[in-house]
């Protein structure tokens, strides 16, 4: 039996998913999640064989929620189930440790094949997703964003016109690992133009997100 966590924050297009794997026989989809945060939390709550992931999710997501799994739980497997084209986002997240990449209008049957070859410990993509990286790799011609990092790429894809309405700036903050800003008093004498500066001097700093909770 196959036991699978299932992450998308529509319940609509998780229903349909439990659906469609509930008439196989060795898929079982033992836990669900709305958001990155309670797919991570569930991951390391249990033990599931697979997940399979949205990337556009509340909170936590993306390339980003990939890492974060494999490096919690290195032997769960993970398979991508996304409304974002293959050319654009597969091979971002096989590097990042996804082993499978499909679009939301793949056919039922192509789902459960690639469910059942990811988790024998394949990996899977559509033939069109194959032949566009293969091609890009023989020509040596990857689109400019594939040669983004995952960060720069992550702040490219919040100004696409197609990015995700319900990403929050202070979600997007939370993706980019971009801490809030400090405040603290800037005394009189701080320069000799201490009378252009503000009293108060707000500093963004860049850095690891801190483990404990959001304040």
């Amino acid at each position: 039996m196959i036991r699978l966590l299932l992450a998308d924050d529509h319940q609509l297009v998780r229903e349909g998913l439990k659906q469609i794997l509930g008439q196989s026989a060795d898929i079982e989809i033992a836990a669900e999640a709305a958001t990155g945060d309670e797919a991570l939390a569930q991951a390391k709550a249990r033990e599931f064989d697979m997940a399979v992931l949205d990337l556009s999710m509340p909170g936590l997501s993306g390339i980003a929620l990939i890492k974060r799994l494999k490096l919690e739980k290195p032997k769960l497997r993970m398979l991508v189930l996304s409304m974002h084209a293959e050319n654009q986002y597969a091979a971002r997240a096989l590097r990042a440790g996804a082993l499978g990449y499909l679009t939301k209008d793949c056919a039922s049957e192509q789902l459960i094949v690639a469910i059942r070859k990811i988790a024998q410990g394949g990996v899977y993509l559509s033939d069109s997703a194959t032949q566009v990286l293969l091609a890009a790799t023989v020509r040596g011609d990857t689109p400019p964003h594939t040669r983004l990092s995952d960060r720069e790429f992550l702040r490219f894809s919040f100004c696409r016109l197609d990015a995700p309405s319900n990403t929050t700036v202070r979600q997007a903050a939370d993706d980019l690992f971009v801490i809030q800003c400090i405040r603290f008093p800037a005394p009189p004498h701080f320069s000799p133009w201490g009378h252009f500066l503000p009293h108060t001097l707000n500093l963004p700093i860049l850095g690891n997100k801190p483990s404990s909770s959001k304040g």
